[in-house]
């Protein structure tokens, strides 16, 4: 069994993609910081988003939210360090989304209906 203490998440961390968390408390079990994405196209563009999570062990888990220009999305990482890196998988709801409602069409901020809202995938963090 591991201890929350035997692993320290303080410091930044970048996935694949440049994506950055930065991780700036871990005490007691809670994680606190924040996240910017790579991503031009995420909902999440343009900011750092605070995030909130957990961590047991060598097992952690962060969230984090935004209100903009795209509508509402959440998103959530879940995941495992091994061997110096967090791999996680993610899932992403969005309620909103600029695209064109119909092919031919110009975007459009439209409502998502759920089987477009929700969105998964895996990610690798490493210390940076």
């Amino acid at each position: 069994m591991h201890n929350d203490d035997t692993v320290s998440w303080v410091g930044t961390w970048r996935n694949q993609y440049g994506s950055t968390l930065v991780v700036t408390d871990d005490a007691g079990g809670r994680l606190q910081g924040t996240f910017r994405t790579a991503l031009g196209d995420s909902a999440f563009a343009g900011e750092d988003v605070e995030i909130t999570g957990l961590h047991v062990g060598a097992c952690a888990h962060f969230a984090f939210g935004r209100s903009g220009p795209q509508g509402d999305s959440v998103a959530s990482f879940t995941g495992l360090l091994r061997d110096g890196r967090l791999e996680t998988v993610w899932h992403v709801v969005s309620d909103s989304a600029v695209k064109p409602p119909a092919p031919g069409r110009p975007p459009e901020l439209i409502k998502l209906p759920w089987a477009h809202a929700a969105l998964t995938n895996a990610d690798t963090f490493t210390r940076v």
